[in-house]
Parts: C-alpha cells; structure tokens; sequence
C-alpha cells in the first residue's frame, strides 16, 4: 500500500550522508535509558532509579571538581561522572559524544606531521628561553641553598 512512499525514503536515505541528516555514526548507541526493562516497566521505579544515577553520577563529578584543585585525576573523575549520568540521560550522551568528536579530532591534528613539527620547534625555543632565564639568575644571584643560610 506505501510501497511508493517506503521506496522513496530508502533512496533517499541511502543518498543522504548521515552528517547532512544530522544522524551520528552507525556505530554509536542510540539515545535514552539504558536502565533493565524490569525498570523501565514500573514508573515510579524507573523515576528513583534516575534519581539514585543522578546522585551517585553527582558524587562522582563533585569529587571529580574537587581533584581539580587537590591531588587526583580530575578531569578523567568528571568525565566517569558524566559517564554514569549517560546510562540514564540524553544530555549527559549528547556531552560525551561531542566530547569524544572533539578530542578526535584534536588527536588527528596532533599527528599532522606539520603540527608535530611546529610543537617540537616550539618546545625546544621554550626550554631555551628557560635556560637562559635559569643561568642569568645563577649568575647574577648565584645558588644559595636553603640549609646553608646563614642568620
């Protein structure tokens, strides 16, 4: 009966490409709640189950902020916060993908050999200027340890 109208949106999805659609890569997992269906079922369950990702997902990213400032891994903490809040949010999958998309796309411009080239060069004036920095205090000021300072 639609056979007309299903030909023409397998042809004209076979001829869109899936950034023009707006789509994400086939690879991706699609979008929403990746709770049990037991879960999902019952409304008032799925409802304190969002509500307990939420909780543990904010733990983790506040912790995640405080590692920022004291010793820890924080940003790799957020983004496992960020990750919990994706099993249950739309958002929090939208963050992660445009996230991953970004250092991609940062990692591939690493590797562009011109790049390296130019970090290297920029590096290496970089230690250069430190060094200089360093011997024109030694020798101005010369090197004073702390322990044999006397007072």
């Amino acid at each position: 009966m639609n056979a007309e109208s299903d030909e023409r949106s397998r042809v004209s999805e076979q001829a869109a490409p899936a950034s023009a659609t707006g789509e994400s890569d086939p690879g991706e997992r699609e979008l929403g709640s990746r709770a049990p269906g037991f879960i999902k079922a019952s409304k008032p369950l799925h409802l304190s189950w969002q509500v307990g990702v939420f909780v543990v997902g904010l733990g983790v990213v506040v912790a995640g902020v405080l590692m920022l400032v004291l010793p820890g891994p924080g940003w790799l903490v957020i983004f496992a916060g960020m990750a919990i809040w994706a099993t249950e949010f739309v958002w929090a999958q939208l963050v992660l993908r445009w996230t991953k998309r970004k250092v991609t796309e940062a990692a591939q411009r690493a590797l562009d050999p011109k790049v390296r080239r130019r970090n290297i060069i920029l590096t290496t004036v970089g230690l250069v200027v430190m060094a200089v920095l360093v011997g024109i205090y030694v020798w101005k000021f010369g090197i004073t340890m702390p322990w044999k300072i006397a007072e």
